[in-house]
């Protein structure tokens, strides 16, 4: 164990490492820091406002999202104890058993039961989510066409957890000590193909995908200046447009895929709202994220997560049937009632690693803020401008609230807030007099 935890440490080091921070970095962070201390929690800050009417919708958004984040977390985790106490996992075990003999009807069966009841039990947050975003505007789609993509979820849901947890305990069986260990090698490659594959097959079950440069060529040339300038390999081919204006009125990109199927995606929601300028930072903080092997890094620091978390899942469960097996009917850990503890498990570790998984993400969030307003120097008139401007329309979209708790943001946010990166934007210049640039080199 001792071993285990050494090597964790050392392959959480080295996925979690990033560039030193620069004395252009540093000052910017620090006016950045002190914008935020001297404005009010919540408030408006000089580089990042909104109006009193959007101001008031941002501070109501974020109270009751925290509460939604951290109520649905709780409640995951009460849900799934009182299922086992209550002896409701062991009644679907025993139906299960008793209806089938083929153990992969008995898991698909287990899971369907089991989801159906989960899923009834998160309905009310999932539908006031829904509800709310609808209120605000940030969402347009209708009920039906919501209710159909949760459908769509939770058939690739089942399908795919039916295969994996077969997988599980034929482990378990084969390898009743070490299956923790034996499950995590053979995740590795399924992680790996669920990445490559979600870009052809997953995301367009719930949403429509064009070239960039069918209906916007114009842009994608500007784009390839940003492409020129990192010296990525960034083909027109792989930069999509996706139609999230059926679905939402926010603005969003992102970087997908592994291998053949990598590609940047823009939402067409941004490129109606935001400038062409603009919408260069977006991409270059994007592309950001390729040339600093941000994708790997992230894969890298989920395996090492889900090495101590199965070793952590399966000391709990060892530790959870001797305990209370009889009671709540299951016997061992190859009966499908096992499931469920693993998940309250799992559960219980991710609401303990949250803050240190959200922070190794804004890390590299900000890494590629970074790299996005240094890519676009000598492209844009002004990139310190352009990268806030292009921050105030992110916000103002979805009413970010431009000061949020720093405790907050630390556990919870998996980007520093909008409020931080806007004030980093308008004192971050690498370019001015005794300064130098992280990611690339002065002329």
């Amino acid at each position: 164990m001792r071993r285990l935890l050494l090597c964790l440490v050392l392959l959480f080091a080295a996925t979690t490492l990033h560039a030193s921070t620069t004395p252009a970095e540093k000052l910017a962070n620090d006016a950045a820091q002190h914008e935020l201390d001297s404005s009010p929690c919540d408030g408006n800050i000089p580089s990042y406002s909104l109006t009193p009417e959007n101001l008031a919708k941002g501070q109501h958004l974020e109270h009751v999202g925290n509460l939604m984040h951290f109520g649905g977390a709780i409640w995951g985790i009460v849900y799934l104890v009182l299922l086992l106490s209550t002896g409701v996992v062991g009644a679907l075990q025993s139906e299960v058993t008793s209806r089938f003999r083929n153990r992969w009807l008995q898991c698909f069966y287990f899971l369907l039961l089991f989801g159906i009841i989960t899923s009834v039990l998160d309905l009310p947050l999932a539908l006031y989510g829904h509800w709310l975003r609808l209120h605000y505007g940030l969402s347009v789609q209708g009920w039906g066409s919501w209710i159909g993509d949760q459908l769509k979820s939770s058939a690739i849901g089942w399908f795919i957890g039916g295969l994996l947890t077969m997988l599980l305990f034929l482990i378990i069986r084969k390898l009743p000590r070490s299956w923790w260990f034996a499950f995590w090698l053979c995740s590795i490659p399924i992680i790996l193909a669920g990445i490559f594959v979600t870009p052809y097959v997953i995301d367009p079950v719930f949403n429509k995908f064009e070239p960039l440069s069918q209906s916007h060529p114009e842009l994608v040339q500007r784009l390839e200046q940003v492409v020129h300038r990192g010296n990525m390999d960034i083909p027109p081919e792989r930069m999509f447009l996706m139609k999230a204006s059926a679905k939402v009125t926010t603005l969003n990109a992102y970087v997908t895929g592994f291998g053949a199927s990598k590609r940047v995606v823009v939402w067409d929601t941004s490129i109606t709202k935001g400038t062409p300028d603009e919408i260069m930072f977006i991409f270059g903080h994007e592309s950001g994220h390729y040339v600093l092997n941000h994708i790997v890094q992230g894969l890298l620091f989920s395996i090492v997560i889900l090495l101590l978390a199965f070793y952590l899942g399966y000391r709990f469960v060892t530790w959870a049937i001797r305990r209370f097996g009889p009671s709540w009917g299951i016997a061992s850990q190859v009966e499908w009632g096992m499931l469920p503890i693993f998940l309250l498990a799992f559960s219980l570790f991710s609401l303990v690693l949250e803050p240190i998984t959200s922070t190794a993400t804004r890390s590299r969030e900000h890494d590629a803020d970074v790299y996005g307003q240094e890519a676009i120097h000598g492209l844009v008139a002004d990139p310190q401008a352009v990268a806030r401007g292009a921050f105030q329309v992110l916000g103002e979209t979805s009413f970010d609230d431009p000061n949020p708790s720093q405790f907050i943001e630390f556990w919870t946010y998996g980007h520093p807030s909008i409020g931080r990166r806007a004030a980093f934007a308008t004192h971050y210049n690498p370019w001015a007099a005794g300064m130098q640039p992280k990611y690339f080199q002065k002329p």
